[in-house]
């Protein structure tokens, strides 16, 4: 029988001659994802990283050693700096260019019209492109994900399949904890088998959380295919220019500090007084302050100056914001969810501080206090105090 679509490509972000990290995340995972495919369904598909910039050919090779078996690069002066109308047009090209399909594998050769999976990052960059390129496509994105599985599924769908059982094969099935962060939410992206709506929804893509997955130990031994591609790009194209570029540092970090302070929606009774306890925590142990999500989409009215310091994205923990392995990381006022746990459970010693003594977060500490953080901090700020003065004296 033969398919239209094959292959998995997967959207490299670079910087200065640099790949993002979340790139090579994202072919370790792709590479993991292929192998176990084409030896379940006697296949013979492909990684392909896609990658654009300019005087970057030298580049592809390693995208091979990382795990790739091809690499489709498309080198050009336009693309030295991302702009994401070009980009979009490009990727769009090599995901439709059918000399570039069947040159990836000459088995297939003529019959592929599209990839049948695509990974973007879940980063700034990622986020946008993989939006555009996906309306570009006309096909469906499930965005922040942090967990792939292949499988065949049978579902009945009154949209999708007109209500009869129909087996999907080969589904890329795409987790990702839902807002409440408890619980997976499974996205698919399944065509139409339904006669009035008939339509296939080609490539299954996402954008996935960077550090959720490990890349491969680079191969300098291992072999594959470069493709250069060439784009066809015009005067409309270049309308935006890029002036100048400045590399924007994260305004937090969280790679350095040995003691990470965090709250969650527990300071929810006195936001404002809790954020400030909080605050004189972290400075009497000389640690950063992260929050969970929640916080980041400022559920509480707080002041100006404590909002625009703390209640932002940049200090959120979790598969939607950083990862740490602090020597000591205290959670006050968090419950415990997946997606904030997975940000911190790398830390070498957790103290939690809540009220319930059934949240999960005890399921994920090392020392589980019992009480609200309005009364068990400003016991904790005082004892450090004496224990710092018996030390100076």
């Amino acid at each position: 029988m033969t398919e239209n679509y094959r292959h998995l490509y997967v959207v490299i972000e670079h910087i200065d001659g640099e790949f993002l990290h979340v790139s090579l995340e994202m072919i370790g995972e792709a590479r993991r994802l292929l192998d176990n495919f084409n030896s379940k369904y006697s296949s013979n598909e492909k990684v392909v990283a896609v990658i654009l910039g300019y005087d970057i050919k030298d580049m592809s090779k390693q995208l091979i050693e990382y795990g790739a078996d091809v690499v489709i690069y498309s080198d050009h002066p336009e693309l030295k700096d991302i702009r994401n109308t070009i980009y979009t047009k490009v990727i769009s090209q090599i995901s439709q260019d059918k000399k570039t399909l069947d040159d990836v594998e000459p088995l297939y050769a003529g019959e592929i019209k599209r990839p049948r999976y695509m990974f973007f990052a879940a980063d700034s960059i990622g986020r946008h492109l993989s939006s555009t390129v996906l309306t570009e496509l006309e096909s469906g994105l499930a965005s922040d994900i942090n967990q792939l599985v292949i499988e065949d599924i049978e579902m009945s769908h009154q949209q999708k399949t007109g209500g009869s059982k129909e087996i999907y094969a080969k589904t890329l099935e795409m987790y990702r904890p839902d807002f409440s962060g408890f619980l997976w939410t499974t996205i698919l992206c399944l065509d139409n088998r339904n006669p009035a709506f008939k339509r296939d929804y080609h490539p299954q893509a996402c954008s996935i959380i960077p550090g959720v997955f490990e890349p491969l130990k680079q191969d300098p031994k291992r072999e594959g295919k470069i493709i250069e591609f060439i784009p066809k790009i015009d005067d409309k194209d270049l309308r935006v220019k890029v002036l100048s570029r400045k590399v924007i540092q994260s305004e937090v970090d969280f790679e350095t500090p040995r003691t990470i302070v965090s709250f969650g929606r527990g300071v929810k009774d006195e936001p404002e007084q809790n954020i400030k306890l909080l605050e004189q925590l972290a400075k009497e142990l000389n640690a950063e302050i992260g929050i969970t999500l929640p916080i980041s989409k400022k559920p509480f009215l707080v002041s100006q100056a404590l909002d625009s310091k703390y209640m932002i994205p940049d200090r959120v923990i979790g598969t939607s914001g950083h990862k740490t392995s602090a020597m000591l990381y205290i959670a006050a006022g968090v419950s415990g969810a997946m997606q904030h746990v997975w940000g911190m459970k790398d830390s070498g010693f957790v103290v939690a501080i809540n009220p319930d003594e059934n949240a999960p977060i005890k399921d994920e500490c090392d020392i589980f206090i019992k009480g609200r953080m309005e009364d068990v901090i400003p016991m904790l700020i005082e004892e450090i105090k004496k224990q710092i003065h018996i030390i100076e004296a």
